[in-house]
């Protein structure tokens, strides 16, 4: 019996599960425990990814070692963003800016703030459910970390109760919280920061007159009239 049994689940036939069972009812296995999978963050930086089964927590981030301080990007968003042409030192403070986030930075598409969610953009009960997609696969347990910005009594039930019927071993690692502020962006200059979004709302406001002025009132736009 393999743990996908214990879940009652039907596996993919990618692979021949029934030779494997066969395999270890005459051989036996090593060890009594196979999977245990962690998100380690000191190997997920040397072999440059994140850390295991987690979302990122930011875009954009320092890391800390002995030689000192660097930025790390989201090598995936890095590369989406050269590819389109949106990648330079602007985009890079505006990223600073929103903490990590690109979901109100106006010139980056729509597909992409979908796909470059952070773990505090994405909902929980979702990170839960593919917890338990692992689930099935996993015969020692998840280190499993919720994001929760403002967690309560409330929420935290909910939550529990839910991994707890999908079945979780663990319904809960660490409980990350964000911080009561943010930390100060020294390095950044808030006014270029913010004519660049009084721009951006100018911007939205001819759109929005101009689409007004085409649509309803063609003859009397006072735009159009200047």
């Amino acid at each position: 019996i393999l743990q996908y049994d214990m879940w009652n689940v039907t596996p993919s036939d990618l692979w021949d599960w029934k030779a494997l069972k066969e395999k270890i009812a005459k051989y036996g296995v090593r060890n009594s425990l196979l999977l245990s999978p962690m998100p380690t963050a000191s190997t997920a930086q040397i072999l440059g990814n994140n850390e295991s089964i987690e979302p990122y927590t930011s875009n954009i981030y320092t890391r800390r070692v002995l030689s000192g301080e660097f930025q790390v990007v989201n090598p995936h968003l890095l590369k989406d963003l050269t590819e389109r042409g949106l990648w330079n030192e602007e985009m890079k403070n505006q990223i600073i800016a929103h903490n990590g986030s690109i979901q109100n930075i106006s010139e980056i598409p729509a597909d992409l703030k979908q796909l470059y969610k952070t773990v505090w953009e994405i909902s929980q009960k979702t990170v839960l459910k593919m917890a338990a997609d692992r689930g099935a696969f996993i015969d020692q347990s998840q280190s499993l970390n919720i994001h929760i910005a403002e967690p309560n009594y409330g929420k935290l039930t909910s939550m529990h109760f839910y991994g707890w019927k999908q079945g979780l071993k663990t319904g809960m690692y660490y409980l990350r919280t964000k911080p009561a502020a943010n930390p100060i962006q020294f390095t950044l200059n808030k006014e270029k920061l913010r004519e660049r979004e009084k721009a951006s709302e100018e911007e939205k406001e001819r759109n929005k007159a101009a689409m007004v002025c085409s649509l309803e009132n063609r003859d009397e736009c006072m735009m159009c009239g200047s």
